[in-house]
């Protein structure tokens, strides 16, 4: 008996975990606090830390939310023993350029952290809310939005009251906030074991560690859940760094070819060829000065990194102040190598410079080389600028890494000819071509200032600069430096131009065939290659290939699929490719009915890449578009959207015991409960009695898979409800 007992009891256990197979929980969440005491009036950090799976990654808070996926977001209830303190802030999110999108967004895979200050006002304080994320796959095409709850009573707060010095804590760029879901039975056993790992590389600068995630982990302290490990560039990172390390290295060869620099180079290695006792010292000396030349640069470089910071990136990346600044910069650089004016340095610096210079000895060769930086300001001072702003986006190593790169390029001839100086026969001879070398570099840095307030245009949505705009300005602008090349337009400070030279009119080439390249862009041609520079597709006005692809909801009504009432929320939700069809399932079911037709359902999302990859590259294809408009009840139920429902229509769910409020989680809630499924792109098939016709389909970009499973569901449905489809 007791054998029997104990038999069942293991079935139905066992049965519990299995039936929910499909539910999937990429993401486990636990969360922490920055210490364990705190006092009244003190600041403390949340921390909401997650532990990915494999081959899944979680979107980050930090992005453009008009973008499309689904910006993790964090709601705290108010309360009046805490308020918050800045904003929520994510630690190290990796960024990504998404051609689907049109625009760049930030995301975390194997661990994520986000970090939000409070202050503490009372005793016992009620830290509780929900947030709201989505996590998505490419290996099979899954993406899950998913809504949940939190609470921190994770520490201890003291009867005295802090002093107004002593609670502030430092907020670093660190910052994640999350809460464990409680329906997952392995999450205790997953998040125990990431408590006893160190992160990954993508994530060991992390100043803490993914705590434990037991409800008993609240009662241990900080130091003895802490692991520190050694702090690692992210491979990604890394690849990126040595990307900039080749362009702020080619940078300064070309900062060599302006007429600033180049001419001081045979003047200065003939001083340390011949002002110095011997070749031994002269070679030795023009090392030093091209050391000096690089610490120069690197300290500038230092410096950067110690104003911006990791807690300035997000900052940087996406606030209208310093991309509108960096604009104007790049705009003053540009006219100042144009000829318009000149960017100096105060005679009086250069004057105190010198006369230190001219003591000799070893310092003053560090003083000659602190004069050529600041003498050829006027020419480098742009080039310069430009990489400091394009590496001061919040991390401490690119800044230091682009001025060594630079400055290493810039002083490497200076020593190179000093130590062979018969290569200086090769050089050639100063002249007009230096100054084109500027406007050249001056055309380029007015294409570039275009990037700066595109993002925030793009950010605040001023519409001043969209896609049709930006390539128009690019078009004349390279159009511009092709004629220049060819001398049909003259500038300030140029020489009379008596015939071309080869390499003039080789980049006179480059430069219109760019310019042809670009036009097709203003006709909606995606321009891959310069995705991560051009605004999204999103914000043009005149899309020819959307216009085609719309063509279709013009074709006489017998030829697709017509509606039976008008569809519920069809004021801000849409099907693509012109197709007919609803955004509720009771309406889908009612026309079905009428229409005796199949419902296909499409559990979709407005943040799901995913499911817009299906509608690009399967739902267009003239087969299947064929079907759906001929053979089916389209219904396509957004389960990521944050609408309200009528409160009529809200309710408590079954499956998880919380009310559903939105048409996301309404149609979410649906599609757990009644197919055992919660990834999107998902897509069903249904007869007119609300059961499935064949088994569901998920990603998959096999348009003849695709055809087939429709083709399958209305076969069964004819033979089931005896409707013949093909006489319609």
């Amino acid at each position: 008996m007791v054998l029997r007992v104990l038999f069942i009891f293991l079935f139905s256990f066992a049965f519990r975990l299995l039936a929910p197979a499909q539910i999937l929980q990429p993401v486990k969440w636990s969360y922490d606090v920055s210490k364990k005491e705190v006092k009244i009036g003190e600041e403390v950090e949340l921390i909401f830390n997650a532990k990915i799976d494999p081959d899944w990654y979680l979107y980050s808070s930090d992005f453009d939310p008009n973008l499309g996926p689904t910006v993790t977001t964090f709601e705290f209830k108010k309360n009046p023993t805490f308020e918050l303190v800045g904003k929520i802030k994510p630690v190290n999110p990796k960024k990504k350029y998404d051609d689907i999108w049109g625009g760049e967004y930030t995301y975390f895979t194997k661990t994520g952290q986000f970090r939000q200050k409070v202050k503490i006002l009372q005793k016992n304080p009620v830290i509780k809310g929900t947030y709201d994320y989505q996590t998505c796959t490419e290996v099979d095409g899954k993406c899950i939005p998913f809504n949940d709850d939190f609470t921190f009573d994770n520490f201890t707060i003291t009867d005295a009251p802090a002093t107004p010095a002593a609670g502030s804590q430092p907020t670093g760029s660190l910052s994640p906030v999350k809460t464990q879901s409680p329906t997952n039975l392995q999450a205790t056993a997953d998040s125990l074991e990431a408590a006893a790992a160190p992160p990954d590389n993508a994530t060991a600068v992390l100043a803490e560690p993914v705590p434990d995630t037991t409800q008993n982990a609240t009662q241990t302290t900080a130091e003895s859940t802490a692991v520190h490990p050694e702090k690692k560039v992210p491979e990604e990172t890394a690849a990126s760094l040595w990307q900039f390390f080749l362009i702020a290295f080619g940078s300064g060869l070309i900062a060599l070819l302006t007429p600033c620099v180049f001419p001081m180079v045979p003047m200065t290695v003939s001083f340390f060829t011949g002002g110095s006792g011997s070749r031994a010292a002269g070679i030795f000396k023009a090392v030093i000065y091209g050391l000096s030349i690089i610490a120069i640069y690197t300290l500038i470089g230092t410096l950067v990194a110690r104003v911006f910071g990791g807690d300035a990136a997000n900052f940087l990346s996406t606030h209208w102040l310093p991309n509108v600044a960096f604009f104007l910069i790049f705009l003053l650089f540009g006219m100042s190598f144009l000829g318009m004016f000149e960017i100096t340095l105060p005679s009086s610096w250069l004057t105190s410079v010198d006369k230190q210079a001219d003591k000799g000895g070893w310092l003053g060769v560090f003083f000659m080389a602190f004069t050529l930086v600041l003498v050829s300001f006027s020419c480098t001072g742009p080039i310069v600028g430009s990489i400091l702003i394009a590496s001061a986006s919040g991390e401490t190593l690119k800044p230091m890494i682009g001025m060594f790169a630079y400055s290493l390029a810039f002083a490497l001839p200076f020593t190179l000819f000093a130590i062979f100086p018969s290569w200086l026969s090769n050089l050639p001879r100063s002249g007009g071509w230096l100054n084109s070398v500027k406007v050249v570099l001056g055309f380029i840095e007015l294409a570039l200032a275009l990037k700066f307030l595109s993002i925030a245009d793009q950010v605040y949505h001023w519409n001043l600069l969209n896609r049709d705009v930006y390539l128009a300005l690019w078009i004349v602008i390279f159009s511009l430096l092709g004629f220049y090349l060819l001398g049909k337009i003259k500038l300030p400070h140029d020489s009379d131009l008596k015939h071309l030279s080869v390499p003039r009119v080789m980049l006179a080439l480059i430069s219109f065939a760019f310019v042809v390249y670009l036009v097709p862009g203003l006709f909606g041609a995606p321009l891959r290659p310069l995705s991560g520079y051009l605004p999204p597709q999103t914000s043009r006005d005149f899309n020819l290939t959307a216009m085609n692809r719309q063509e279709a909801s013009f074709l006489p009504t017998q030829s697709r699929n017509a509606l039976c009432e008008a569809p519920k929320y069809a004021d801000f939700l849409e099907l693509p490719h012109g197709l007919q069809g609803y955004f509720d399932l009771d309406q889908a079911l009612k026309c079905a009915k009428a229409e005796n037709k199949p419902i296909f359902i499409d559990f979709t999302g407005h943040g799901c890449v995913n499911c817009r990859e299906m509608e690009a590259n399967v739902w267009s294809d003239p087969e299947v578009l064929k079907r759906l408009r001929n053979d089916y009840v389209v219904v396509a139920l957004y389960v990521d959207d944050k609408t309200e429902l009528p409160k009529e229509e809200q309710y408590v769910s079954k499956y998880d015991g919380k009310e559903k409020t939105t048409i996301g989680r309404k149609f979410a809630d649906y599609q757990v409960t009644k197919f055992n499924v919660n990834a999107q792109p998902y897509y069903v098939l249904l007869g007119p009695d609300g059961e499935k016709l064949n088994e569901p389909i998920a990603y998959n970009l096999n348009v003849a898979a695709f055809v087939k499973f429709l083709d399958e569901g209305k076969a069964i449905y004819q033979s089931k409800f005896g409707k013949d489809l093909t006489q319609r």
